[in-house]
């Protein structure tokens, strides 16, 4: 091997170990524990639950779409995949801890099956605050 070759060589084995190292240093958290994205869908299901549950309040579809593409386009641009976003979206068991976590948070404020009314005042509270939940509903 000339000299040029075992440079050539050296530089190759070099820069196989440093990449490696690099990407996983800059490697995401999985979507799932991302704050914006779980804020977001903490959002969204909180208001989906909130009007299901409460006939006095009433979905704002457009602006809960805008909100979803929103944080599509959060995501993307975050580095994450179209693949890593439809895994998530699709993952079923993350979507019933996030439900129950909501279904907690509701009951300590008094929203639950026992207490149908309590949906309704909290669902008020939340457009009230201009919470991103809230934001997506209005009371009829």
């Amino acid at each position: 091997m000339t000299y040029i070759g075992k440079k050539f060589a050296i530089l190759a084995v070099a820069l196989s170990i440093s990449i490696p190292a690099t990407a996983s240093a800059s490697a995401l958290e999985p979507l799932h524990e991302n704050r914006t994205v779980l804020a977001g869908f903490y959002a969204i299901g909180m208001a989906d639950l909130l009007r299901r549950n409460c006939r006095d309040l009433s979905p704002r579809y457009l602006r809960a779409y805008n909100y979803l593409k929103a944080l599509e386009k959060y995501a993307l641009d975050a580095g994450y995949s179209a693949a890593q976003i439809e895994e998530l979206t699709d993952n079923k068991e993350e979507k019933q801890m996030l439900r129950s976590r909501i279904e907690a948070e509701l009951a300590t404020r008094g929203a639950s099956a026992e207490n149908p009314e309590g949906y309704c005042t909290v669902g008020r509270e939340e457009i009230a605050k201009n919470s991103a939940a809230g934001r997506l509903l209005y009371a009829k």
